[in-house]
C-alpha cells in the first residue's frame, strides 16, 4: 500500500460515521492476516449481554482473531445504547472489554482487543486498544493468573463525522504501508501512544505563540493608541499572546459540546462542532478583521455577558452563545477592547501556506483543526489519543518561564537544547499524571484512615477496606450494582441464588453515608498550584469514591456535575506566585465541570474561582488581626455568594467588598496570607486536611532580582528549616505542615537532596517532630528534560510513630509503574531516623550502617586527599561519550598525536553514577585540558577541531561576557584560555 493509499484509507474510515465494511477493510490492511473464518465470528445482543453492562450496551460482535505469535488479540465492535455513553461512560466501556478478555463469556483469556465503540446514531465512535494488566503468581511451581479484579488499560482515538484524522494518519500510516509487517502488540501500543502527538502539538503551539507575539509587536509599534492602552494597563505582548491562544484552545474544547452556533429555537448541543472555522469562513456574519470584529466580541461580549432573558441569543452572529462567566473572558488587565483596534492579520488564523508535512494552512485555526480535542482528563487506565486539558497544563508549564524580559533569549535557544534552562531558573517542572494520581490516592487513603481511627463508628473500618474503596472503586462499580440487584431479587423471591457477592466490605457499605460525608468535608490545598494538576487530580479521586458509595446512598442530587461543583466550592484551594498559572488551573477546573454538563435546556454559568485559586507568594507572612471575628464573618459570608454570582456589576461590588475586608484585616498589606484568604478553612477545621503539590526547586542563593537573593527575601521570616545555602522547597515543606490541621497530611514531590545534603539537616529534624509515613526515593528520570533526582514524602502533622515506610525505586520507567504496589511489596520500615542522613535499606543494611557509624572511621579521618569535582564551565563541550572520543582519536594525524590526545581524555564519573556500594560508569569522558597542565592547543589539533566545529569560540572563552542575541553566554571570567577547563585542576596527577 502506498503512503497516499494509506492516508485515504484512514480518512475514509475515521472521518465518517461508523461503517462496518470500511472498518473491516482498515483492520485487514492493518493486521495483514487474521482469522475471520466463521468459527472466529459471533454476535450477542439483548439478554445475552452480561447483566452488569446491559443498561449500556445493546450488542457486541467479534469480527476476527489475531495473534502476533505471543499475544492473542480479538477485534470487536461494541454498540452502545446511549450517545452520551461514548463520552461519559468510559470506565464502563473499559470494564466491559476487561470482563470479556478475562474469559467472561466462557472463552480463554486474551491479552488485548482492538475495539470500535459505536454510538446509536453511528455519527461518533471510538477506536480503542484495550490491554489487560494480568497479575501472575507462582503456586505449586505453576504460573497462573492471580485471582483478583484485573484492570485493563485503554487507549482511544476519537473518530467520526466531527473529527479529523490527522493524528490517526501520523500513527497508522507507517504500519499500513509496510505490507510485509504483521504488527506486534507492542507496535500497536506505540501506534496508540499519545506522547508523540503531545510533543508535536507543543512544537506547533510554540510556533503559533511566537508568530502571534511577533504580529502583536508590529501592531503596538505601528499604532500609538494600542501602545498607549497597553502601557497604561501594564500589558505586554508575551502575556497577551499566551491569553489569546489559551482562549481559543478553550473554545476548541467547548465547541465539541455543540454549544456554539445553536439556532435560537433549538436545544444546547445542536450547534456546530466546527464553530470557529465557520466563523472565520463568514457563515454567521461578514467582517474585515477576524480578531477585531469577531473574536473580541465573541470573547468579551457573547461569552461574558448574561443574556438568559433573551434565550442566550447573540444578534451579531444570529445564534445562541452560552454565557460562561468565571472570568476567563475578561479582557487582559481590562484593556479597552471596544475602542482599541488590534488588527491582527487574518492570515495568522488561517491561510493557504504549505507546511513541511504537506498540509495546507499553518494558521492558528488550521493547526488546531487538525487535532482531536477532548474535555476528558486522562486517567491512569484511560488515555485519549487527543488534546486534553492535562496537555494544556503541560504546555503552560513549559511556557511558564517565558517572560517579556527573556523572550528574545528564549527564541534564540530553540533548537540548541537549552530551552529548558528557563524552567530550571524558576524551578518549575511538570509532574507526570501517574505521579499525581498516586499522590492524590494515597493522600485520600491517609485522610480517610485518620478519620476512621479518630471518630466513633458503629462498625470498625480497616485500612484495607479504605484502600479497596479508593484503589478499586471504578473497577467494581458495575459488579457491585449487579450484586445489589441480585440480592434484592433473592429477598423478593424472584431468584433462589446468585454467584454475585458485593466486593466492598461490610464496614464500607454500612457506613457509606459517613464516609461520603468525610469526602465532602475534606479541605485540600496546593501551595504551588501551577497548572492545577493536583486539585484536578484530587477532585477526580474524591468524585470517583463518592460515585462508588452512591450505590448505598439513596438521597440527594449525586450527578457528577453537582459533586464536582460542590468539591470545587468546598474542598479545593490553590496558590501560585504566577498569575498565568492560576488562570490555567481555573480553566482546568472549569473544563472538568463542562464535561459533566448535559442540561440541553439551560447551561449553568461557571463559578467564580478568584478566592479559590489565588495569585500570591505562599511563603510570605503577614501581620493580621486574627481575632476580629466580625470582619472574618463578613468575609466568609460573601465568598459563597461571589462564587455563584453571574451578574457582572454585582460580582465587581462583592469583590470590592471582600478586598476591602482583607485590607482591613491585614492593615493594608497586599501580600497573600492563607489564614486570611482561606480563613473559612482555619475557622471550620483548624487547617487543611491535605496539603499536596510539587513546590519549586530553587537554590536560595539564586538571584531573586538585581539586589536580592531568594535567601534575602525569606531570611527574616523565622522558618525553622531556613538554611542560607538550602533550597526553597525546604521552606515549602515547613509552610505546608503549618497549614495542616492536627492529624492532616502533606504529600510533596521534591528534589531528594534533603535526605543527604548538609542543608537538609534542619528539614530532617523538622520532619522528626511530625509523623513521616511514606517515603519513595524516585531517583532521576521522573521529570521530562530535568536531571533532578526526586522523592515523594507523605507526612502527618502528629506525634512521630517512628514507622516510616520507605522504598527506593530502581525501575527506569518510573511514570508507568504501580507505586502503591511497590511500597507494599518492597517497602522497609525506618524506625531509627535522626537528623543525620536518611538512608533507605533493609533491616540488615540499616544495622550495617549503624555499625559503621558506631565503629567505623569517618572519611575525614582517612589518610586520603579529597578534592572538589571537575568544573569545566561548559559540560556539553568538555564531557563527551565514547563515540565522540573515538571520532576525535580517529581525526588525529599520526600516532604521536593520538597518544597525546588519548592521554588527556579521561573517563569520568558523575555523582549520579555512584551507587550505594558500587559505581556504574555511563561511558563518559572528560577532555582534560586542565590549566594546571599548561597545554599548547596546537599540539592537539583533533581536539581543537572538535571544539571549534561544535561551539562558537565566544562561548568557549572564559570572559564572563553575555551574548543574548546569540542564545549563549561565555564561561565565567577567569585567566584561563578558551580551550581549557574552568578550574585549574591542580590535582590532575591523582588521575
Amino acid at each position: 500500500m502506498t503512503n497516499e493509499q494509506a492516508i485515504n484509507l484512514i480518512r475514509e474510515t475515521f472521518e465518517s460515521s461508523f461503517d462496518e465494511d470500511k472498518f473491516i477493510r482498515f483492520i485487514k490492511n492493518l493486521l495483514k492476516h487474521y482469522d475471520d473464518t466463521p468459527t472466529a465470528l459471533f454476535s450477542y445482543s439483548g439478554n445475552l449481554i452480561y447483566e452488569p453492562f446491559r443498561p449500556y450496551i445493546s450488542g457486541y460482535s467479534r469480527i476476527g482473531k489475531y495473534t502476533d505469535g505471543t499475544h492473542s488479540i480479538d477485534i470487536l465492535i461494541v454498540r452502545l445504547k446511549k450517545t452520551t455513553s461514548l463520552e461519559r461512560a468510559r470506565t464502563m466501556q473499559r470494564n466491559f472489554v476487561s470482563w470479556y478478555l478475562n474469559g467472561g463469556r466462557g472463552g480463554r483469556q486474551k491479552d488485548a482487543a482492538l475495539v470500535a465503540f459505536v454510538s446509536p446514531d453511528d455519527e461518533d465512535w471510538r477506536f480503542s486498544l484495550v490491554k489487560m494488566e494480568y497479575t501472575f503468581e507462582i503456586t505449586e511451581e505453576k504460573v497462573k493468573v492471580k485471582e483478583k479484579i484485573t484492570p485493563a488499560r485503554r487507549w482511544s482515538f476519537l473518530v467520526g463525522e466531527n473529527e479529523k484524522s490527522h493524528t490517526a494518519q501520523s500513527r497508522f500510516v507507517k504500519l499500513l504501508v509496510d505490507d510485509s509487517n504483521e504488527p506486534t502488540l507492542e507496535q500497536l501500543e506505540e501506534a496508540f501512544n499519545i506522547e508523540p502527538v503531545t510533543k508535536e502539538f507543543f512544537f506547533k503551539y510554540r510556533e503559533l505563540f511566537i508568530r502571534t507575539k511577533s504580529e502583536l509587536d508590529k501592531i503596538v509599534e505601528a499604532r500609538p493608541l494600542v501602545k498607549a492602552d497597553f502601557e497604561a494597563k501594564g500589558i505586554d505582548t508575551v502575556n497577551f499572546a499566551k491569553k489569546l491562544l489559551g482562549q481559543i484552545v478553550f473554545l476548541y474544547f467547548l465547541q465539541k459540546k455543540g454549544w456554539f452556533g445553536v439556532p435560537r429555537d433549538e436545544d444546547w448541543g445542536n450547534g456546530s462542532k466546527h464553530f470557529l472555522r465557520e466563523l472565520f469562513e463568514k457563515k454567521y456574519c461578514n467582517y474585515t478583521n477576524f480578531f477585531d470584529e469577531i473574536l473580541e466580541p465573541l470573547f468579551y461580549e457573547a461569552l461574558r455577558i448574561d443574556r438568559h432573558d433573551n434565550d442566550d441569543y447573540y444578534s451579531r452572529f444570529n445564534c445562541k452563545i452560552p454565557f460562561l462567566n468565571g472570568g476567563l473572558f475578561d479582557p487582559i488587565n481590562n484593556y479597552n477592547w471596544v475602542y482599541t483596534d488590534i488588527p491582527i492579520p487574518n492570515t495568522l488564523f488561517s491561510n493557504t501556506n504549505l507546511t513541511k508535512e504537506g498540509d495546507i494552512g499553518d494558521g492558528i485555526l488550521d493547526i488546531f483543526d487538525r487535532y482531536n480535542f477532548t474535555v476528558c482528563e486522562d486517567e491512569p487506565l484511560e488515555k485519549e489519543v487527543a488534546i486534553d486539558p492535562e496537555l494544556l497544563g503541560k504546555t503552560y508549564e513549559k511556557f511558564n518561564a517565558i517572560r517579556p524580559d527573556n523572550f528574545d533569549e528564549y527564541i534564540k535557544s530553540i533548537g540548541t537544547g537549552k530551552e529548558n534552562k528557563f524552567n530550571k531558573k524558576y524551578g518549575v517542572y511538570y509532574t507526570p499524571p501517574e505521579i499525581v494520581h498516586f499522590m492524590c490516592r494515597q493522600s485520600l487513603i491517609e485522610y480517610l484512615w485518620n478519620r476512621a481511627t479518630t471518630e466513633k463508628l458503629n462498625c470498625p473500618i480497616t485500612k484495607k477496606d479504605i484502600e479497596d474503596l479508593i484503589e478499586l472503586g471504578e473497577l467494581i462499580t458495575e459488579y457491585e450494582a449487579t450484586a445489589l440487584i441480585k440480592k434484592e431479587n433473592m429477598e423478593n423471591g424472584k431468584q433462589k441464588s446468585t454467584d454475585y457477592t458485593t466486593l466492598l466490605s461490610e464496614s464500607i457499605r454500612q457506613q457509606a453515608e459517613t464516609i461520603d460525608g468525610w469526602l465532602a468535608d475534606i479541605a485540600v490545598c496546593d501551595p504551588a498550584v501551577g497548572s492545577g494538576a493536583f486539585p484536578v487530580g484530587m477532585m477526580s479521586e474524591i468524585i470517583r469514591a463518592r460515585h462508588t458509595l452512591s450505590l448505598y446512598i439513596k438521597n440527594g442530587d449525586r450527578t457528577s456535575y453537582t459533586l464536582k461543583r460542590s468539591c470545587i466550592e468546598n474542598s479545593l484551594y490553590g496558590v501560585d506566585i504566577d498569575a498565568g498559572a492560576c488562570e490555567i488551573a481555573k480553566l482546568r477546573l472549569w473544563l472538568s465541570m463542562v464535561v459533566e454538563e448535559d442540561d440541553i435546556k439551560s447551561i449553568k454559568p461557571l463559578p467564580n474561582l478568584d478566592y479559590k485559586i489565588v495569585c500570591g507568594d505562599s511563603l510570605m507572612k503577614v501581620e493580621k488581626e486574627l481575632f476580629n471575628n466580625e470582619l472574618f464573618h463578613e468575609l466568609e459570608k460573601l465568598k459563597p455568594i461571589y462564587f455563584g454570582e453571574t451578574n457582572y456589576a454585582k460580582k465587581q461590588a462583592y469583590k470590592k467588598q471582600m478586598d476591602e475586608l482583607i485590607s482591613q484585616i491585614t492593615s493594608g498589606n497586599t501580600q497573600f496570607d492563607f489564614e486570611v484568604y482561606f480563613s473559612e478553612v482555619f475557622h471550620r477545621k483548624g487547617g487543611f486536611d491535605v496539603v499536596i503539590g510539587n513546590p519549586p526547586y530553587i537554590p536560595l542563593q539564586r538571584a531573586f532580582d538585581d539586589k536580592r537573593k531568594y535567601a534575602d527575601l525569606y531570611k527574616q521570616l523565622n522558618y525553622e528549616t531556613f538554611e542560607r545555602r538550602g533550597d526553597i522547597y525546604c521552606l515549602f515543606y515547613e509552610k505546608g505542615i503549618t497549614l495542616l490541621n492536627e492529624g492532616g497530611h502533606l504529600a510533596f514531590i521534591t528534589s531528594n537532596k534533603w535526605m543527604r545534603a548538609a542543608y537538609g539537616k534542619k528539614l530532617r529534624n523538622y520532619f522528626l517532630k511530625n509523623n513521616p509515613k511514606i517515603l519513595i526515593d524516585l531517583g532521576p528520570g521522573v521529570f521530562e528534560n530535568a536531571t533532578v533526582d526526586t522523592n515523594i514524602l507523605i507526612i502527618q502533622k502528629a506525634k512521630n510513630q517512628h514507622r516510616l515506610q520507605a522504598v527506593a525505586i530502581t525501575e527506569n520507567k518510573k511514570n508507568h509503574i504501580d507505586l502503591a504496589a511497590i511500597v507494599k511489596r518492597n517497602g522497609v520500615v525506618l524506625k531509627h531516623l535522626t537528623k543525620d542522613t536518611w538512608f533507605i535499606g533493609s533491616d540488615a543494611e540499616q544495622r550495617l550502617k549503624e555499625k559503621i557509624e558506631r565503629i567505623g572511621k569517618p572519611l575525614k579521618d582517612w589518610d586520603v586527599n579529597i578534592y572538589y569535582g571537575i568544573k569545566t564551565g561548559l559540560n556539553e563541550a568538555f564531557i563527551i561519550d565514547s563515540d565522540k572520543r573515538q571520532e576525535i582519536l580517529n581525526n588525529c594525524l599520526d600516532e604521536d598525536e593520538r597518544r597525546r590526545t588519548e592521554a588527556i581524555i579521561k573517563p569520568i564519573l558523575r555523582g549520579r553514577d555512584i551507587k550505594r556500594y558500587y559505581y556504574k560508569w555511563a561511558g563518559l569522558w572528560v577532555i582534560g585540558t586542565f590549566p594546571a597542565l599548561h597545554l599548547n592547543i596546537g599540539d592537539y589539533p583533533a581536539i581543537k577541531k572538535y571544539l571549534l566545529d561544535h561551539f562558537d569560540i565566544r562561548q568557549l572563552e572564559q570572559s564572563g561576557k553575555k551574548y543574548p542575541e546569540l542564545g549563549f553566554n561565555a564561561r565565567k571570567k577567569t585567566g584561563n584560555k578558551w580551550f581549557e577547563t574552568q578550574d585549574p585542576i591542580a590535582y590532575y596527577p591523582e588521575f
